[in-house]
C-alpha cells in the first residue's frame, strides 16, 4: 500500500517538475520558482520575485530562456510573465481552489536553496479566496512555484510561510488576475488632438506578449473614438497608421480553465 502511495506521489511530482521553472530577477536580486501555466510562453510566479520588467527562465532541464513581465499584481503578489521561444514548455493543469477541502493531500514543489525541482507534501488546512494554507514545508526559492492536489493539478502559487504553515495563492485567484490581464489590450497611450475624433490616444508603448503586440498594434499608430475606459469591451480598433484610417481586430487568447 505504501508503495502505491509513495510511486502515485512520485508521478505527480515528476510531472510538476516539467512544468516548474527558476525564475532569476534581471537585476540580480534574487530567484524563485514559477509555472508555465500555458504552451504559448506564459509563466506564473510571485511578484515578489521578480522586482523589474524582464527576468531569465531556468527550464527543468537547464536551458535558459529570457521573459518580459507583462502584468503584475503587488498587492496579491502575482507576476506574469512571457517567454518568447517557448518550444518545449510543458503547460501544468489547473483546478479550481474552490474545490478544495481541509485535509486533502497536497504536493509543492520548487527551488528552495537552490535545490532544482525539491517537493514536499502536507496537507489542506482551510482554503479561502485569499490562501490556500496547507502543512507543506517551503524554504526560500519555493516562491512562485505550484502547490498541486494529488492527481498534479495546480491548485495555487506558493507565496510565502506563516507560523510554519505554507500560504498559496488560489488558483481561483490566479485566473481573475489572469482575466484582468486578459481584458487590458496592454498599451500605453497619451492623449492627442485629432480632426478624426474627439478622443484620440497615441500609442507610446506595447506590451511584450500582450493582445496589442498580437493584433499588430504598432507604436505611433492613433486610436480613435474610444474613452478609456471603454478599450476593454471592444473586438477593433478604428485607428489613423501614417496619417491613414485604418482598422485592428483584437487577437484575444485562449484562456486556461480550471480542470
Amino acid at each position: 500500500m505504501t508503495t502505491d502511495l509513495d510511486a502515485a506521489i512520485g508521478a505527480v511530482v515528476d510531472g510538476l517538475r516539467a512544468s516548474t521553472v527558476r525564475v532569476h530577477d534581471a537585476g540580480g536580486r534574487g530567484s524563485g520558482s514559477g509555472i508555465v501555466w500555458n504552451e504559448q510562453g506564459l509563466v506564473l510566479t510571485n511578484a515578489h520575485v521578480v522586482r523589474g520588467a524582464s527576468a531569465t527562465i531556468e527550464t527543468a532541464n537547464g536551458e535558459t530562456r529570457r521573459a518580459r513581465v507583462v502584468r503584475r499584481d503587488d498587492r496579491r503578489d502575482l507576476a506574469a510573465l512571457h517567454v518568447e521561444h517557448a518550444a518545449g514548455f510543458v503547460a501544468a493543469p489547473t483546478r479550481d481552489s474552490r474545490t478544495l477541502v481541509p485535509g486533502e493531500l497536497v504536493v509543492a514543489v520548487g527551488n528552495p536553496h537552490g535545490f532544482v525541482g525539491a517537493a514536499t507534501a502536507g496537507l489542506v488546512h482551510r482554503c479561502n479566496a485569499r490562501w490556500v494554507v496547507a502543512d507543506v514545508r517551503l524554504a526560500p526559492g519555493n516562491s512562485g512555484g505550484p502547490l498541486a492536489d494529488a492527481q498534479g493539478r495546480v491548485v495555487g502559487v506558493n507565496s510565502m510561510i506563516a507560523n510554519g504553515l505554507a500560504l498559496a495563492i488560489p488558483s481561483a485567484l490566479v485566473q481573475t488576475f489572469l482575466g484582468e490581464s486578459e481584458r487590458r489590450i496592454g498599451v500605453a497611450v497619451t492623449p492627442v488632438r485629432s480632426s478624426r475624433s474627439d478622443h484620440a490616444y497615441l500609442v507610446v508603448e506595447i506590451e511584450a506578449g500582450s493582445i496589442a503586440e498580437r493584433s499588430g498594434l504598432q507604436i505611433g499608430d492613433t486610436i480613435l473614438g474610444l474613452e478609456p475606459h471603454r478599450f476593454a469591451s471592444v473586438e477593433a480598433l478604428d485607428i489613423l497608421r501614417g496619417g491613414y484610417p485604418s482598422s485592428v481586430r483584437l487577437e484575444r487568447a485562449e484562456r486556461s480553465h480550471a480542470a
